[in-house]
């Protein structure tokens, strides 16, 4: 019989956040009769968001990602592991110049974001140690591999970084979770039901749907489901604009599928992804997408017409609410078929085991 290989997924921490959430499924999910996963979290346990039941998790406890070095390096002797794979830049970073200690280990780093672009709403005094860029480059070229969710990750990790090819690999992120589609289509004589799941920071956009809403002309209902750093800018805005009657804000729920089922579209306004997570379970349930143009995966998700529209600028993100909401009969079957083709788990999963065969070669 042959051998189990070691893997150990490692994570900043388990709150909420897509990394978060596709690194635990896929250490969950990975086939039990050819590797042997574990998950090793730098953070706390009590600030686990995610279902790892059944796991191999190890929770080192610290702080911060700086401060749980000596313990990775210390379990990384214990273990050793056959392939590591981390995920989120800052710890890509550290994982890639603790991989010159174990050169019989491969390293893969999957990346969450187009770098180049989310740098420009990004905090800077955050993980600020990882993100000078000596050490973030020099992290990254000692990594065996960097995994991308999107093709807009691999072209800005070759253009952008400098890394080449050969050392790219693209796997879509998958749907995680068993959503049930919704039993009716829109109806066009109802008030249309809108809604934008994110946490509330400048990348995702709320501010630019916000003022496009503000000059429709139609009824509606606008749910927000996040919280976070620009929620007393947004919610001012709100105000200002007269709006509050329109939106209701629910600061987090464990029910995001019942949420995105009773709407009707989910409005997108981020200005870069990694590979949105909340598009694909919208229209896993038969919700359509109506979002701004950006990099990280929109192209791959949305097929024009059949479970989104796609919008350039304000103007058009305007003309396409109103085209979707009284011109387009969309059919949840055929949103949700759209995704579940190219984003089922099975699929996904498959992809993450041929990855790890293929690095061991």
């Amino acid at each position: 019989m042959t051998k189990k290989k070691k893997i150990v997924f490692v994570l900043p921490s388990l709150v909420s956040g897509g990394a978060e959430r596709v690194m635990s499924f896929v250490a969950k999910n990975i086939s039990k009769d050819h590797f042997d996963a574990s998950l090793w979290v730098a953070g706390y346990e009590k600030k686990t968001n995610y279902d790892v039941s059944g796991l191999k998790v190890v929770y080192f406890n610290k702080p911060r990602v700086l401060k749980a070095i000596p313990s990775f390096y210390s379990h990384l002797n214990k273990t050793k592991p056959d392939i590591v794979i981390s995920s989120i830049s800052h710890l890509n970073t550290a994982m890639g110049l603790l991989s010159i200690f174990y050169p019989k280990t491969k390293f893969i780093g999957r990346e969450a974001n187009v770098q180049s672009v989310r740098s420009q709403y990004q905090d800077g005094k955050k993980n600020r140690a990882f993100n000078i860029i000596p050490f973030k480059k020099m992290g990254y070229n000692f990594l065996d591999l960097i995994l991308c969710q999107s093709k807009d990750m691999y072209k800005d990790m070759n253009t952008n970084y400098s890394i080449p090819k050969k050392k790219l690999r693209v796997i879509n992120n998958p749907i995680t979770d068993d959503f049930k589609l919704k039993h009716q289509d829109l109806a066009k004589d109802n008030v249309p039901q809108f809604i934008t799941v994110a946490r509330l920071k400048k990348q995702k956009g709320h501010e630019r749907i916000i003022k496009a809403l503000s000059q429709l002309s139609i009824p509606y209902k606008y749910t927000i489901i996040g919280d976070g750093p620009e929620y007393d800018n947004l919610f001012g805005l709100i105000s200002k604009l007269g709006l509050k009657d329109y939106i209701e804000h629910i600061p987090h729920t464990n029910e995001v599928s019942k949420y995105l089922s009773k709407s009707d579209f989910f409005l997108q306004g981020s200005y870069v992804e990694g590979f949105p997570n909340c598009l694909i379970e919208s229209c896993s349930v038969g919700t359509p997408i109506i979002a701004y143009k950006a990099p990280g995966g929109l192209n791959e998700i949305i097929d024009e017409g059949v479970n989104g529209l796609v919008a350039d600028n304000d103007e058009e993100f305007i003309d396409n609410i109103l085209e979707a909401t009284s011109k387009i009969n969309w059919s949840a079957k055929k949103v949700s078929e759209s995704v579940f083709k190219k984003f089922n788990k099975e699929k996904i999963l498959s992809e993450y085991e041929q990855l790890f065969m293929d690095i061991l070669k």
